[in-house]
Formats: C-alpha cells, structure tokens, sequence
C-alpha cells in the first residue's frame, strides 16, 4: 500500500524538496501552503503523515497537531512538526500537541525518510486495528428483529496489537533516546 503524506509549508522551497524526497522514495504527497487547508486535506487525502511547519499562515503546526491528535476520526495519523534551524522552536509545546517527531528544516533526505517510514507504517497499521475496532462497534439495523442473527465480534489478535506498539515504540525512540539525554547532559551540567 502506497504511503500518503500531507506536507503543510508556506516555503516554496521547503515544498519542493520535501515533496521530491518523498515522491523518490514512493510516497504519494499533497501539498498545503496554508494551516488552514490541512483540515479538507485530511478528509479528501487521508494521510497516514502530516508533516507540518509550527510557523504556517492561519493555523500553526501545533494547533494543527493538537487538533488530530485529539480528534478521534484521525487518530490513525501520525504528525511530525518542522521548523527552521534559526526559527524558535518549543519542543515542550511540540510534545504536548501531541506530535510523533520533529524535524529541523532544511530538510535532509535521509533524515526524513527515517522519520516518515516507521511513521507511515505505523498508521497504516492502527488504521488496519481501527477499522477492525469501528467494524465490531457497527449494530446492523433488520426490518425483520425475529430474523436478526447475533453478529460475532472480530478477534482480536495479540500479535498485532504487539507490533503496533512495537512500530510506535520503535518510531518514538530516536526522539525518547535524544530527550532523556539532553535532561541527563542538564542534571549533569554539561
């Protein structure tokens, strides 16, 4: 199944590189120039990744975020938040938007395809444990009550709930790893 990443910018520049590194690599990208045109991209696009600037027009990165995150019908999504290397960044306002990674710009190949690959994955897979989740919730209505046979619920499989958490782990630990290391460096004084 192909990825699908929604790249949030104002930066012609930062579009098109992160597009075309994306595009190489075989994501399908949409391109939103404006916060405020993330929300009908979701619907129509449905991306498995919005990488979103913090300093977008109209809706920051972090209001975008929070909004996904705490919107149950994209729950699925994962969001990386981007910023500039001279821009301010709050990376304690990042984490409680909720995001899945940051990214500094200008975008480096390498570092976004292993930040947008597991996060991709990752979707795709709660995507695949959501619906399974909204199919069990679904009650079908019979005009005919006398003949409505019991409906099973789906099983629910441990092996899959077990990698999800691993692809989700696995996807937030270069980010863990850096923050409990920069907090050790403070404590120490470095």
């Amino acid at each position: 199944m192909i990825s699908r990443v929604l790249l949030a910018d104002d930066s012609p520049h930062a579009q098109r590189i992160g597009a075309r590194i994306l595009i190489e690599e075989g994501f399908e990208v949409e391109l939103a120039a404006d916060g405020q045109l993330v929300y009908p991209a979701l619907d129509r696009f449905s991306p498995d990744v919005v990488i979103a600037d913090v300093f977008l027009p109209n809706r920051s990165g972090y209001e975008i975020c929070h909004w996904i995150k705490t919107n149950p019908r994209h729950s699925a999504i994962r969001v990386v938040l981007t910023a500039g290397l001279l821009e301010p960044f709050s990376e304690a306002q990042a984490r409680a938007a909720g995001c899945d990674a940051i990214i500094k710009k200008p975008f480096e190949a390498s570092e976004v395809l292993n930040t947008i690959r597991p996060l991709a994955e990752a979707a795709q897979f709660a995507r695949g444990l959501f619906a399974v989740e909204q199919e069990a919730r679904i009650t079908p209505i019979s005009r005919h009550p006398q003949s409505a046979a019991p409906v099973p619920r789906p099983e629910v499989d441990p092996e899959r709930i077990r990698a999800a958490v691993t692809l989700a782990l696995e996807a937030s630990l270069p980010t863990i790893i850096k923050e409990v290391s920069e907090r050790v460096l403070i404590a120490l004084g470095h």
